[in-house]
Parts: structure tokens; sequence; C-alpha cells
């Protein structure tokens, strides 16, 4: 699904310059500010305020003659203000044509074998939820952070959603490359595979501080999708929840757009981002690239754990998916395998980017 296919069939977004090199989806109407910057936002943008959402980072929604992106530009060096931007995990036909764009059925491969590690590593999954796959339900983690089901079918029209079953595909692949990790979960990406910008930094800022009340500790973050930004750089809120974990190692899809653009959080410095490659160790075609993107792993054909609607509710197997948010779990997986050896978190990072990282 193209940029414009997602602004037309949801009319509360924008579809900013389309096909110029500030390309991008954000909501309309809405400004996102981050914590502690709500006073100085109200006091300067106030004739084009309808009404505040204050909770954690907050949203200024506009009054309709208002253009957020143009008001956002404008105070950018004086508040700490952006748009709301959408973040997809789209793929795009012709890129993807031919190329696994969509879950097909495969017969399950064998379950990842049961281990436990003697000091937990927590690699913690920011997707579409997860499913009670056989895969997941014997595992001592599963469920442990509550139920985060899988929505299949949202308008209830009897087609399977785009992105239906994601999240249990990423977990899947983790759990391969790291049987013996504790995987969390919570949900910010909708069975079409959108999220935004305010979404991804209440849960940053919500599961670090869940965590922190279980006396646990996140080592390692893995996000699926990302996003392009009016101004190409990484919108303020996800920079301020970034900056709030230590000693975690942030994971990134570089998107499936086959551009060199940044791509948000992805190309943060701080976050690893990671590059698609085909079953051949090139690079895949639909993959981000460029000087942000800091390694790559597997991509195209990936396979893994699935869930898919059936005439007695749900069936439970296995697909093959192409996407960088198939790659990025992988990343994930080898890093954790890499702190339960006994890396520090940053040297279990500068094992799969060393170049970025030592900048």
């Amino acid at each position: 699904m193209h940029t414009q296919e997602i602004a037309e069939r949801h009319p509360a977004f924008q579809h900013h310059d389309p096909g110029g090199p500030a390309e991008c989806l954000v909501h309309r109407g809405q400004l996102l500010v981050p914590l502690g910057g709500l006073d100085a936002a109200v006091d300067a943008l106030g004739r084009w305020i309808d009404r505040v959402d204050p909770a954690d980072h907050a949203t200024l929604r506009l009054r309709p003659t208002a253009d957020a992106v143009r008001i956002a530009a404008d105070y950018a060096d004086r508040l700490k203000v952006s748009a709301n931007h959408v973040h997809t995990v789209m793929v795009g036909a012709p890129i993807l044509h031919g190329t696994g764009a969509k879950p097909e059925p495969v017969e399950l491969p064998p379950e990842p074998l049961a281990e436990t590690w003697p000091k937990p590593v927590t690699v913690l999954i920011l997707d579409t939820g997860v499913d009670p796959h056989p895969w997941f339900t014997s595992r001592p983690w599963f469920g442990e952070w509550g139920p985060t089901p899988e929505t299949l079918d949202f308008e209830g029209d009897g087609v399977t959603d785009a992105q239906a079953g994601h999240g249990t595909f990423v977990t899947g692949v983790a759990l391969r490359h790291a049987p013996g990790a504790v995987l969390r979960h919570h949900r910010v990406l909708s069975s079409h595979g959108l999220t935004d910008d305010r979404t991804v930094a209440m849960a940053l800022r919500r599961t670090r501080q869940h965590a922190a009340g279980r006396g646990e500790h996140i080592d390692v973050v893995v996000l699926t999708a990302g996003c392009h930004t009016t101004d190409d750089r990484c919108p303020p809120a996800l920079v301020h929840e970034f900056t709030r974990f230590t000693d975690t190692v942030v994971v990134a899809a570089a998107g499936n757009h086959g551009t060199s653009r940044p791509f948000w959080p992805a190309a943060l410095p701080s976050v690893v981002a990671v590059g698609a490659t085909k079953p051949d160790g090139a690079p895949a075609p639909f993959s981000g690239h460029g000087p942000w993107v800091d390694t790559a792993a597997p991509g195209v054909d990936v396979v893994s754990a699935h869930v898919r609607p059936s005439e007695t509710g749900r069936t439970y197997g296995a697909a093959r998916w192409s996407g960088t948010s198939f790659a990025a779990p992988r990343v994930a997986a080898e890093i954790a395998t890499a702190i339960k050896e006994g890396l520090t978190h940053a040297a279990a990072r500068e094992r799969v980017s060393p170049v970025r990282s030592s900048r």
C-alpha cells in the first residue's frame, strides 16, 4: 500500500508534499509536544488551538483552518513541537512485487528449543500484539505482561487486515534466534500496520516505567515501524523517550521504501537501524539504505510463527513474509545473545553495528 492509498483510506491523515522531498503522512490538525513543553507551546500557539490532550506527551488539536505542518516549521527554533507523524510498516508494489509482501502460509518448522539463560535478557517488542501460538504458550514469559492478542479483521468485513499476525511473526523470529530471551510485548501498531509519534513515545515511556515497577530491566527494544518526517529530523517526542533508556539497545527497521531518505526512529545515531538482505546476502530492493543504516539481516522469504483466521476461529501455523520488520528482530536476537554471553550492552551493539556505534 502506498502513502497516497493510506491517506485516501484514512481522512484524518494528511498526505504532506505528495511526490516531493518532504513527503510523509501526518495527523491532520495535530501538534505533538514532548513532556515539559506544554505550557510554553500553549502560550505561543493559543490562537490556533481548539483543545489540548495533556496526558504524557501532549497533543494540541488545532482549529480546522490551522496548518500543523507550517506552524511546526515556523516555531521549530523556539518550541519543541512537531506534527504528529504517522508510522507504517508500509510495503509498496512494485518495489515488493513477487518478494513476499503478503504472508504466505507454509509448513510450521520445529518449535525453537526451550532454553533458560542464567541471567534474564529482556527483549521488548513494540508491534501489533502476540497471539497464543503453540511456540509461545509454554514459555514462562508468555502473558506475564497481560494478553495482547492480534486483531485480524478490525472492520469485521471478512477480509484479513494487511498486517494481521505481524507481531506474532516478529516474536517468532526473535524466539527462533534467541530462544532463552524473555520476550515482552506492547501493542503500538494497528492490524493495518499504522501508528504515530505519540503512541510510540507513550509506549516507550510506559513500558520503561512498567518494567521498573516490576524490578525488570529492558535490555533490547525492537521497533518494526517508522516514518519519514516533514523536515527529515526525528520527532522530538521520540528523542525525549530514547534518552531515558540506559543500558538498553534500541533496534529499529530501516523501512520498506527502497530509499536512502532517513526513516525514523531507525535513523537516530543511538538506534541500530536494520536493513534487509535477500537469501543470497545481497541487499533487498525494498530496504531502506544509506549511511544511517547500521547493519542488515535476512528479510526476504523469512519463515516464522503466524496466525490467520479460519472458519473455527484462528489457525496457528507459519508463514513466509518479507520486510525489514523481520530483519530487525533477527538483529535484536543477536544482541540479546551477546548480552547473555557476557558482553556489555555497548559491546553487544558494537558487534552488530561497529561503524555508527563508534561515532
